[in-house]
């Protein structure tokens, strides 16, 4: 089932809350031009806000992980592994922005980020670079060829759960993967080959292969894996030194971490496509903007996320600029306009109308 609804892409404000009807959504040409001619002068990445952000939610990060597993008092621990989670979560989304900068505009920006996060996460940069663009390629979006697209919306209930608790099992996967994976793929081609094509990606369709690494990215690949696998074995070795706690508390946190990512990526969608090609404005409209003036969508969409469908007409567009192209849009094309469609108030109405769709009788 293709997304449906009535569009009018003529001179007034199209609706984006029209009946399902017989033809797709066609795109609204003013929106496209709105969103391209009104962020022109607000599309250029700074140094200043990426760098500040991205090393403070580390540090913050890192510490308060440092403070879990020192402290003796069970409810502080707890606390500070929260705080862990949420900054590590904040600094591990960088991942999203370095997939989309341009090589050249933050120098440095890539590597500092995989020696200080990706690889101490065991999640670097190439596992979503050359991936998440095929995301927002506009003949595969929604398809069986997107490796970030599974209609949810219409699967069973039990798979809603289902989604959002394999993140638990992420952070050992991970460990496991670069640890033992990698250096047996170095002995046995066929190990790499079924390694790099099936878990090489931060994709949530099954169905995705990735194609093997092509120019700069099988060099990065190259690197990027032989220090995943180093730092690995030197977190399974740290067990005969430091004993098991450190470990255990360092994977409880990632797995918090990667399940608020889950939950993020369960509502980023209303994934109602059933994998036929969408029209762009058909693509907004299956995404999801949660604007202020709630503030938790801050906490668990981060670094721009909370506006997921705008960064879908705008996928180029810097994080710290998608709240002023937003009101700017809002604004000029109001209330009630396809732009408007994508508006939504928050988690848990989301997390109710994905899984009310999932108990409709099909």
């Amino acid at each position: 089932m293709n997304i449906q609804r009535t569009i009018d892409t003529g001179s007034g404000p199209a609706t984006a809350a029209g009946k399902p009807v017989s033809s797709p959504i066609a795109d609204d040409k003013e929106m496209l031009r709105a969103a391209r001619d009104l962020t022109k002068d607000i599309s250029e990445a700074r140094a200043g806000i990426y760098w500040t952000d991205m090393l403070g939610s580390a540090v913050v990060g890192y510490g308060s992980l440092a403070a879990a597993i020192l402290l003796e008092n069970t409810a502080l621990a707890v606390f500070m592994g929260i705080v862990a989670a949420l900054s590590l979560y904040r600094a591990l989304l960088f991942i999203h922005e370095i997939s989309h900068l341009h090589k050249n505009a933050l120098p440095g920006f890539r590597t500092t980020w995989n020696v200080l996060v990706g690889m101490v996460m065991l999640t670097p940069s190439y596992m979503y670079e050359g991936v998440h663009t095929l995301h927002h390629a506009r003949t595969r979006y929604g398809t069986a060829e997107d490796p970030e697209y599974l209609p949810l919306a219409l699967m069973k209930p039990w798979s809603l759960p289902a989604f959002v608790l394999i993140a638990l099992l992420a952070p050992p996967a991970l460990l496991i993967r670069f640890g033992i994976l990698v250096p047996l793929g170095a002995i046995f081609p066929p190990i790499r080959k079924l390694v790099w094509e099936r878990a090489s990606a931060l994709a949530i369709n099954p169905d995705f292969r990735r194609r093997p690494p092509e120019g700069d990215l099988k060099r990065r690949v190259f690197w990027q894996e032989a220090l995943g696998m180093v730092w690995s074995w030197a977190l399974i070795g740290s067990i005969f030194v430091l004993g098991w706690k450190p470990l255990l508390v360092a994977l409880a946190v990632f797995s918090l971490t990667a399940v608020l990512n889950q939950l993020r990526t369960l509502v980023a969608h209303l994934w109602e496509n059933e994998g036929e090609p969408m029209t762009v404005t058909a693509q907004y409209l299956d995404s999801v903007n949660v604007p202020p003036p709630g503030f938790l969508a801050e906490v668990w969409a981060p670094v721009g996320l909370r506006y997921h469908a705008l960064h879908h007409l705008l996928p180029s567009m810097p994080y710290h600029s998608l709240p002023e192209a937003h009101r700017r849009l809002a604004k000029h094309l109001g209330t009630g306009s396809t732009f408007d469609g994508a508006n939504h108030g928050g988690m848990m109405a989301l997390v109710w109308r994905i899984a009310r769709s999932t108990m409709r009788v099909r």
